[in-house]
């Protein structure tokens, strides 16, 4: 299965604007053979304190005209798109993942589990993970603060799933964790690692994209800078197994490791 991180810049409170680019960028990975593309973290009302706080999109409406060229771009490249937005759920706000297919299905499957810094004041959290599954394959989902904890990879990687798509938006600065984090729940889950990057400036911030597909040993396929474009890589599963074969950290997973004892 060919996959892609996608980066460009968001227009913050732009539907319309980052449908089209996320529209675009699903182009673009259809005439490279993509199958699966992922786009940053609130790509889709773009990631701004202001826009966080306004009118958002509502999980209801997700069949509605908005969405409509994402959707077309999808069923004429044969491209599962997974693209973040601050979304409305009845009375909660969330930061979330809507995952688009080729027939048309559109769905918000996924809240981000862990929020960070002034997130927490404007969101809730979501209280599942989940993933999907394209081709037979499972994937996990994320979104960007996600990725910092262990235990959310490996939770995926323990009911099966074979890559982890990450939705994120990094500060200036913060290039070193996160190239570390990524590459890290690759390694210790033996799976890929699609991570994108929201690029160049958002309302009052600027990101710096990074997007990147690391392979089950932490190796980086692709990687992008702070560019517009897309990172893409095969992601073959008879490499995981051997991986998961040769370390097996996954299978080696204590779900309790008794009381602590200081000495």
């Amino acid at each position: 299965m060919r996959v892609a991180a996608g980066q460009a810049v968001a227009v913050a409170g732009d539907l319309a604007a980052n449908v089209a680019t996320a529209a675009r960028l699903t182009g673009l990975a259809a005439d490279r053979g993509v199958r699966v593309l992922v786009l940053p973290e609130a790509f889709l009302t773009g990631y701004d304190a202001g826009v966080f706080a306004g009118p958002l999109p509502d999980a209801s409406g997700l069949g509605d005209a908005w969405l409509d060229p994402l959707r077309a771009a999808s069923a004429a490249g044969d491209v599962v798109v997974v693209a973040g937005t601050a979304l409305r759920r009845g009375a909660d706000r969330r930061l979330s993942q809507v995952v688009v297919r080729p027939d048309g299905g559109t769905t918000a499957p996924y809240d981000k589990q862990f929020l960070d810094g002034p997130e927490k004041q404007a969101f809730t959290t979501g209280g599942h993970g989940t993933s999907i599954v394209v081709d037979g394959l499972e994937l996990g989902l994320s979104i960007c603060y996600d990725g910092c904890f262990p235990e959310h990879a490996r939770a995926a990687a323990l009911d099966g799933a074979v890559g982890y798509l990450s939705s994120a938006a990094y500060f200036p600065g913060g290039a070193h964790r996160r190239d570390l984090y990524y590459a890290a729940r690759a390694l210790e889950n033996g799976m890929y690692v699609v991570f994108s990057g929201l690029a160049g400036p958002c309302g009052d911030s600027s990101f710096i994209g990074g997007s990147a597909v690391y392979d089950p040993e932490g190796r980086a396929l692709a990687r992008l800078g702070e560019e517009e474009g897309l990172a893409v890589a095969d992601l073959d599963v008879d490499l995981v197994a051997a991986t998961r074969a040769r370390h097996t950290m996954v299978a080696d997973h204590r779900a309790d490791l008794g009381p602590r004892v200081r000495a």
